[in-house]
């Protein structure tokens, strides 16, 4: 009698793509492991991050990757770069469907002078500013400081 060799077939099904790496892939970058992960952490946080909070956050992490993954997400639209006054660049996580290139999308940002926190009042939109003839503006940034909700309570 022949011995049975009994094989076990395994059916190969494609990678379902989660909902960070559809983003990622719609801004035509690259989901790695890395981007994914500071993607993830930007989308949990309700202030802007400065370039030092995200690699505390991802202390093993290379800095050098973690600044090259934040310019890669600023130039494909992932994130936007808040310069609010205090010295320090922070990154905030754009809108779905924003185009930070286009006025219509530009929208204030409010920094505490107490606690240093910078949030985006993307409810908030800066209105269209008519410039003389001949003026062409390259970035428009509006920061309100003052006292935020939390320190003023």
């Amino acid at each position: 009698m022949k011995p049975t060799i009994k094989l076990k077939i395994s059916i190969i099904t494609p990678h379902k793509m989660t909902e960070i790496e559809k983003t990622l892939n719609d801004h035509n970058v690259r989901p790695t492991a890395m981007r994914i992960l500071i993607y993830k952490y930007l989308a949990q946080q309700e202030i802007a991050k400065a370039l030092l909070d995200v690699e505390n956050a991802f202390a093993k992490a290379e800095r050098s990757t973690i600044f090259r993954t934040l310019k890669t997400f600023e130039e494909n639209g992932i994130v936007h770069q808040i310069e609010d006054g205090s010295g320090i660049t922070k990154y905030a996580l754009c809108e779905p469907g924003c185009n930070c290139e286009i006025e219509q999308d530009l929208h204030l940002h409010f920094r505490c002078s107490n606690c240093n926190e910078t949030v985006c009042l993307t409810e908030h939109k800066i209105p269209h500013i008519n410039l003389p003839d001949g003026y062409v503006a390259e970035d428009v940034n509006l920061v309100v400081t003052g006292v935020c909700e939390k320190c003023s309570s």
